[in-house]
């Protein structure tokens, strides 16, 4: 069963605010990255590079928990559990719309030459929030 998202996370999902995802290693141990994120009004969605540890985390284990706290409000937060999907289709243009958000330019002079990028879509199975 799916648990939506509500306007409240939304907005805050909105806001240029760093989450921690986690995600499951091969040895069973948890991995926890700080990412950009957004969302799509239905899912929190993230952008990584094919072939690292999250990416490669998510191929073998596609439970995915992502944890949102407003650096204003400790008290203002939402944490989500889901299965991630992995999209590649637009995936340049999403890393564009996140530089943006969180540093106000294009991502462009940081792009790596070869790195495939890919947006990954967490919709939620389990939410909590404050």
């Amino acid at each position: 069963m799916t648990t939506g998202l509500t306007k409240e996370d939304i907005a805050l999902l909105t806001e240029p605010q760093i989450a921690c995802v986690a995600t499951v290693n091969a040895d069973g141990s948890v991995q926890l990255t700080p990412v950009w994120v957004d969302t799509d009004g239905e899912a929190v969605l993230f952008n990584t590079a094919k072939g690292r540890v999250k990416h490669q985390n998510i191929e073998r284990n596609p439970n995915v928990s992502v944890l949102v706290v407003d650096t204003n409000d400790a008290h203002r937060w939402v944490s989500v559990r889901g299965r991630a999907e992995i999209v590649e289709e637009g995936a340049d243009e999403h890393i564009d719309r996140l530089a943006v958000k969180y540093t106000g330019q294009d991502f462009s002079p940081s792009r790596q030459a070869g790195q495939v990028r890919i947006t990954v879509r967490v919709v939620p199975e389990h939410r909590m929030a404050e």
